[in-house]
């Protein structure tokens, strides 16, 4: 007999059904009118162990044997500070393991978070390879075929993070194999996959995949500071997702269950639209409501910091008094020392680790400069790389070997730096010092976190597997983060890791902002700047605004602009500005100061498309209560006009307004009703920027900006 339990909200609703003889699946997944369908096939847990490998031999997270074999042992139904919650317990009865998948809703919104625990209930140990976090069909409504599917996927390195890519997957990805003829599943899977410490340092955790057909479309996120992957795949009954943390195939996990022992894996989530922007938009709201309660979430201050394409590194008293006079007058809230602050030699790359000020970079000390910035009216913040010691360190003798990431009982050396293994005791006890120290001696109040290196697969000291080990250390640096904010619930974090390489949202739901690059040539900013809101929360996304004096004013204006619809993050050599340009400035940060309550609840959308990294025109939209926030850039003055795709707007009379700059010359705007286009043209001459207020005749509520044509 058949059984089916229809769970969630009337937001969205998810079905399982299971019977004596089948593993629970998920059946159909509805919201907001539209329902998806799923076929028989593809079990609600997946579990690979050494003993008990897959149904039929291949790569995939899904498919097991384990899984197969898994059956109904009960649920529970309740509620948490967020939403609704359903805890699914299966039972595998040949090793013995027992799992209960976590699904989790957040009020009002399409959004399915899971994590899967494992425990082995049995009387011997079961060597997990691989358990996905979430696995389900792609669903539809009678017929479905993954070729009908296309998928939103981002590309990512230093200097050019998140650039994204839009794929049908009815070509190479998945030709028609006529699978059907063998009766066994086809193999093959299109997996993207990160190792290592630089969580987005390839590829982002967050992608989407939609149909035109069905109208539907799915967005997803891992939620893991560390190793990932997720994978798309056809069987003979329909395409699937699956999202997944370490796997031992590719990040050289496995975990040992002895009796007795559990192990969860990293979260993940899964959001439901009718088009991908909408889709996005929903894991926007899920990223406000899930991530750490802080002050900062809304104050958004105004940071200044001295690094990008100003001091890069070096910084000194005579540099510093200069720049934070000048970044007080033009309005930053927070004045941040960069990189070089604790650097006697000039070479600080291989001693970093032990942060005690410089004395030749600061002959009156360190809180001489400190002191000036508080006395400015600013927060005073300092750059710091917690995670590394170089190998020329005083701290590198000082911390024991266990401290450190190992392989076979050698530190691991990457880029002439060790990497601390937070699972340590002394290697937390010497980071809260560090922090405890700085805040205690000379009123910190920011921090930059940065993180430089990447040490490979992990480490086999005190772990069952290289990627075991990493894992808890993962999770173990989570853990110290939390611990300083509990601590000092007041410092504001930045999360930056060579730019933004390790941005997922593990560290995002826990630090208050995200630089989104270390590109320098601002001409090649606003894809970044205009993607990082897919990823991220617009609040959180510090995009760097460093103008500089030889810039003629349009090139002011669209370095300040590349940031403005986001946090603001400002830097450049204002203290050798002309009035004019300096003025430019101010009024950049006024205008950030008086937008960043909007931003706190926006949405993301994209007037012309996935932002692609030549394109010349680039653009990126946030709809607010009162209509939309615009930014528009022409980095090719040869193509002086473009059109911008506003359905939500269309058949509306709309006002334009230029929000920034309000001195330079305007450009020219024609709002065309029936097609739902502004038409935008720069007759200057010269690259530029815009941003702009959108107001329609009626309000516009962020929830009704719907995907351009292209999404």
């Amino acid at each position: 007999m058949t059984e089916r339990l229809s769970w969630g909200s009337a937001t969205l609703t998810v079905e399982v059904e299971w019977s004596p003889d089948s593993a629970p699946r998920v059946a159909a997944i509805e919201t907001d009118g539209l329902r998806l369908e799923m076929p028989p096939g593809l079990p609600l847990v997946d579990v690979l162990a050494v003993s008990h490998g897959h149904s039929l031999a291949s790569d995939r997270l899904v498919h097991t044997a384990i899984g197969h074999d898994l059956r109904y042992a009960g649920h529970d139904e309740g509620r948490t500070d967020h939403g609704d919650e359903l805890r699914f317990r299966l039972a595998h009865a040949a090793s013995g393991l027992a799992i209960e998948l976590r699904l989790e809703l957040t009020d009002g919104l399409s959004v399915l978070r899971s994590t899967a625990t494992v425990v082995n209930g049995g009387s011997e140990p079961v060597v997990l390879r691989s358990i996905p976090s979430l696995a389900l069909y792609l669903g539809g409504n009678g017929r479905s075929s993954i070729r009908e599917w296309e998928v939103y996927h981002a590309l990512s390195d230093w200097l050019g993070e998140g650039r994204w890519v839009r794929e049908p997957l009815n070509g190479v990805r998945f030709p028609r194999l006529e699978q059907h003829l063998t009766n066994h599943n086809p193999r093959g899977e299109f997996s993207v996959i990160s190792s290592g410490t630089w969580s987005t340092g390839k590829h982002l955790p967050v992608a989407a995949i939609r149909s035109t057909r069905l109208g539907a479309a799915w967005a997803w996120q891992i939620e893991h500071n560390g190793a990932w992957r997720w994978e798309l795949g056809e069987d003979t009954a329909s395409g699937y997702l699956s999202l997944s943390g370490p796997t031992d195939t590719d990040h050289q996990w496995s975990e040992e269950l002895r009796p007795g022992d559990s192990f969860t894996t990293v979260p993940a989530a899964l959001a439901l639209a009718r088009d991908v922007t909408s889709a996005v938009g929903q894991l926007t709201a899920y990223r406000r409501a899930r991530r750490r309660a802080h002050p900062d979430n809304t104050a958004m201050p105004v940071v200044f910091n001295d690094y990008m394409n100003t001091l890069n590194g070096d910084p000194t008293t005579e540099k510093l008094l200069p720049l934070i006079d000048v970044a007080a007058r033009a309005g930053a809230e927070v004045f941040c020392i960069d990189a070089g602050w604790y650097d006697d030699s000039g070479e600080w790359w291989d001693t970093v680790g032990e942060w005690a000020p410089s004395t030749t970079r600061f002959p009156g000390g360190l809180s001489e400069v400190i002191d000036h910035i508080r006395d400015a009216g600013m927060v005073p913040g300092l750059w710091l790389e917690p995670e590394v010691i170089g190998v020329n360190s005083p701290m590198a003798q000082r911390l024991p070997d266990e401290a450190f990431l190992q392989r076979k009982g050698e530190r691991v050396v990457e880029h002439h730096r060790y990497h601390l293994d937070l699972r340590h005791p002394a290697a937390r006890e010497h980071l809260d010092g560090v922090v405890d120290r700085l805040i205690e001696e000379f009123g910190i109040g920011f921090f930059k976190l940065d993180y430089n290196i990447n040490p490979g697969p992990g480490t086999d000291r005190d772990a069952d597997s290289v990627g075991a080990g990493l894992l808890a250390h993962n999770r173990a640096h989570l853990d110290w983060l939390d611990g300083v904010l509990d601590r000092h619930p007041g410092l504001v974090l930045e999360n930056c890791a060579s730019g933004a390489m390790r941005s997922d949202f593990a560290m995002l739901s826990r630090l208050q902002m995200q630089s989104t690059s270390d590109q320098q040539d601002f001409l090649k900013y606003p894809p970044i700047a205009a993607s990082a809101p897919a990823a991220m929360l617009p609040e959180q996304a510090a995009s760097w605004a460093y103008p500089q004096p030889e810039m003629t004013p349009e090139e002011v204006a669209f370095c300040l602009a590349t940031g403005m619809l986001g946090r603001y993050y400002v830097s450049g050599h204002l203290a050798r500005m002309d009035d004019a340009r300096l003025a430019l400035v101010s009024d950049a940060v006024a205008v950030a100061k008086e937008l960043r309550g909007e931003l706190a609840a926006s949405t993301p959308f994209w007037p012309l498309g996935i932002p692609t990294w030549d394109a010349a025109w680039t653009s990126l939209g946030l709809a607010v209560d009162r209509g939309a926030l615009v930014t528009v850039w022409n980095r090719d003055p040869s193509a002086p006009e473009t059109a911008l795709s506003l359905p939500a707007l269309a058949g509306r009379e709309v006002s334009v307004t230029t929000v920034f700059p309000r001195s330079l010359p305007e450009w020219q705007f024609h709002w065309d009703a029936g097609t739902g286009e502004l038409h935008v043209a720069s007759p200057l001459g010269e690259v530029g920027a815009r941003v702009l207020r959108l107001e329609a005749a009626t309000n516009v509520a962020s929830a009704t900006h719907s995907a351009t044509p292209s999404q």
